[in-house]
């Protein structure tokens, strides 16, 4: 099944197909970034993930090592996706813009430890 994702003026919309049995990884991360924006992410393999519109109203933010894409719209600020640093193959989206998804009844909700990544560990 694809489902929608967008922002909440909906200048930026993306269509996702959803894995089979639905969604079912969600994450927390306590990283610097991820702990300010307070969301709950899912995971997307980019091939499955289309920008329908908007992708000029899409800003970038990188920080720390400037691998990781976050993607947010420059209009209403919603952090819609990111490209991940650790599995540069895969989306993180913001579960609060799928539609049909209540991110606010979300159950499991595991919580990444981003400010201990594995890249960032010392060899």
């Amino acid at each position: 099944m694809v489902k929608k994702l967008t922002c909440h003026c909906k200048e930026v919309e993306l269509e996702v197909k959803e894995p089979e049995g639905g969604f079912n990884k969600f994450l927390r991360c306590n990283c610097t970034l991820c702990e300010r924006k307070g969301y709950i992410m899912t995971f997307a393999p980019i091939t499955d993930v289309k920008i329908l519109k908007g992708k000029d109203k899409l800003s970038l933010y990188q920080y720390h090592t400037n691998v990781a894409e976050h993607y947010f719209c420059s209009i209403c600020g919603i952090y819609t996706h990111h490209k991940m640093r650790s599995k540069p193959d895969v989306f993180g989206l913001n579960s609060g813009c799928i539609e049909g998804l209540n991110s606010l009844e979300l159950q499991n909700v595991s919580v990444n430890d981003g400010q201990n990544h594995p890249l960032d560990q010392k060899k």
